[in-house]
């Protein structure tokens, strides 16, 4: 898996926004460039705990904008997959960040299952300069937690050294 200090791989994907026809796109690296950019991966479309993920980044959307950072999720499955799903399940209908499919860029950052082939619930923040900035996965069976990305992004952007547990405007370690 890549991690922290790496350069973000180069990547063009399919994906959806929404639930629309019209929400089929394309992303690559010069979609958000020069922006902060959270990427979240998950294992499948019209599981279980993977829309409880994408619902909650959409419902914390603006939190992430107020951080000027853009989100972006992925899975494996295809952009067509993905626009089925936004148009049957209710939580997803109203999705306003783009769902890409990364088979090849979840391979080239190393976060597939090694059995099952799919997506680990893998995230990572990316500075404007395309450097991964922070890097984690979870296995496939527990959700992450998005109050989490944004403490670490708030922590990141502070440019300090943020203590355990750290939140935004809490004091910061000045050596």
């Amino acid at each position: 898996m890549l991690t922290v200090g790496d350069s973000f791989p180069k990547f063009r994907s399919n994906a959806c926004v929404g639930a629309s026809k019209d929400s089929l796109t394309t992303i690559d690296n010069d979609t958000y460039q020069g922006q902060w950019v959270v990427y979240f991966f998950y294992p499948k479309d019209f599981t279980f705990v993977c829309p409880t993920e994408i619902a909650e980044f959409n419902k914390r959307l603006g939190d992430f904008k107020d951080r000027d950072a853009m989100v972006v999720g992925g899975s494996t499955d295809n952009e067509f997959s993905h626009l089925a799903w936004c148009q049957s399940h209710e939580d997803l209908k109203g999705l306003k960040y783009p769902l890409i499919a990364a088979q090849k860029l979840a391979s080239d950052l190393g976060i597939l299952h090694p059995e099952e082939g799919v997506c680990l619930r893998a995230t990572f923040i990316v500075d404007p300069q395309g450097t991964i900035q922070f890097a984690t996965a979870n296995g496939l069976s527990v959700g992450r937690n998005v109050d989490e990305v944004i403490r670490v992004l708030d922590a990141l952007q502070s440019g300090e050294l943020c203590p355990c547990n750290w939140h935004k405007g809490e004091e910061t370690i000045k050596v």
